[in-house]
């Protein structure tokens, strides 16, 4: 086993030598991570002793279909007195031939809101798009053989003078994705979900826009040609690939820096040869696949029969007011106006992340979060029921 420190060097110079630390700036914060407790927000690792480690029956990514035993721990988030946008983190690790340890990073942004995952790296700490007073790590480890171990994190938080250049959009990032259908019923998720028949979520190629389980935090609405949408959380990494964000920007894009903003690596490697016509993974990518969608979400949701183009909107690159869907299970029909006689035009998962775009007034619903007459228009000719959905403040009259 290969002991491996991963210790960002612009934490503090007491952890290395030879460079400079971050100026000191008000707000700065240091703390180690409590390592003790794995709760619900945790899947495929344990704990013993302070040491977190990849448990062997942790689950292989579904979408993925790679042989990568992936598990997280989602430490409580931390509070300062004073704005910061930035995370370096110092991890104490036993890591194996082909794991990883890695240092995730978010910041809140208020009403159940958070900026995407950033990893902490060796070189450089993690730089969120805003500055913010609340943070939330996370360990992700992987392995496709011997587990990862991690003994002791070391945290700083602190202001720095870079800047992220991923900002948010009134209307949250789209993009015209191929989408196949995921199936694989009874397989397990990264965020370690069980897939039902007829379930409901999507799988993205990158962690860094992955919910917890029993979360929505990072969702999308997804729309077929046929006009009809689902929104839906993200609780799988995948297709072919896990580490590419290619929603995001180059400077910020974690592999495949090269490629277009809103172009898939698995799109590249099939219609242009990118890579070989390879995935990260050396295998020769079958089809443009840059999102999975679960059998509810294509059969029902969107009313496919068959793999297709997509426009996908990446939920929490948007901004404005927003909410979760939140009924006993199933998902909540979208209307194409603010009474449940209205056609149905596309569903919204329980869990599910919306962005409101404004509110009218119409047929008294009573559901999960009370009676209401209130219906909020998620998109163009597309309605929901208030009485179904959390959290949403300021929306305006259409």
């Amino acid at each position: 086993m290969t002991r491996r420190y991963l210790i960002p060097l612009a934490v503090a110079t007491v952890l290395t030598a030879g460079l400079a630390a971050p100026a000191a700036a008000e707000g700065d914060r240091e703390w180690t991570a409590d390592l003790s407790t794995v709760n619900a927000d945790d899947n495929g690792v344990t704990t013993h002793d302070g040491t977190v480690r990849l448990d062997r029956a942790a689950p292989t990514p579904a979408s993925a279909r790679a042989a990568l035993r992936t598990g997280f721990l989602q430490l409580d988030p931390r509070t300062f007195d004073a704005p910061v946008n930035a995370v370096a983190a110092a991890v104490k690790s036993d890591v194996p031939a082909g794991a990883e340890v890695a240092v995730d990073v978010r910041g809140a942004l208020g009403d159940e809101q958070w900026t995407e995952w950033v990893e902490a790296r060796p070189d450089a700490p993690a730089v969120l798009p805003t500055s913010v007073t609340t943070v939330q790590v996370r360990l992700a480890l992987t392995a496709e053989k011997a587990s990862p171990e991690v003994s002791r994190v070391d945290l700083r938080a602190f202001t720095s003078v870079a800047a992220s250049d991923v900002g948010a959009q009134a209307a949250g990032l789209s993009y015209r994705i191929y989408a196949t259908r995921e199936g694989l019923v009874g397989g397990t998720t990264a965020n370690g979900h069980v897939i039902v028949s007829r379930d409901h979520f999507v799988a993205l190629p990158s962690r860094r826009g992955l919910s917890a389980k029993g979360t929505g935090t990072y969702s999308v609405r997804v729309c077929a040609a046929n006009g009809r949408c689902e929104w839906a959380p993200v609780w799988d990494v995948g297709p072919w690939n896990t580490k590419d964000d290619y929603w995001n920007p180059s400077a910020t894009r974690e592999m495949w820096k090269n490629l277009p903003q809103g172009k898939p690596e698995a799109q590249a490697a099939y219609q242009d040869g990118y890579n070989g016509g390879k995935d990260q993974f050396g295998r020769t990518v079958a089809n443009p696949a840059g999102i999975d969608l679960a059998d509810g979400t294509f059969w029902d949701g969107l009313k496919l029969t068959d793999n297709a183009w997509v426009t996908v909107t990446y939920q929490w690159t948007g901004s404005g007011p927003a909410g979760f869907v939140r009924t006993a299970g199933d998902p909540l029909n979208v209307r194409s106006g603010a009474t449940s006689t209205a056609a149905q035009v596309g569903l919204a998962a329980n869990y599910a992340q919306v962005r409101v775009e404004c509110q009218v007034t119409g047929q008294s619903v009573t559901g999960s979060q009370g009676t209401s007459n209130i219906w909020f228009r998620i998109a163009a000719g597309k309605f929901i029921a208030r009485a179904y959905v959390s959290g949403v403040s300021g929306a305006t009259a259409c």
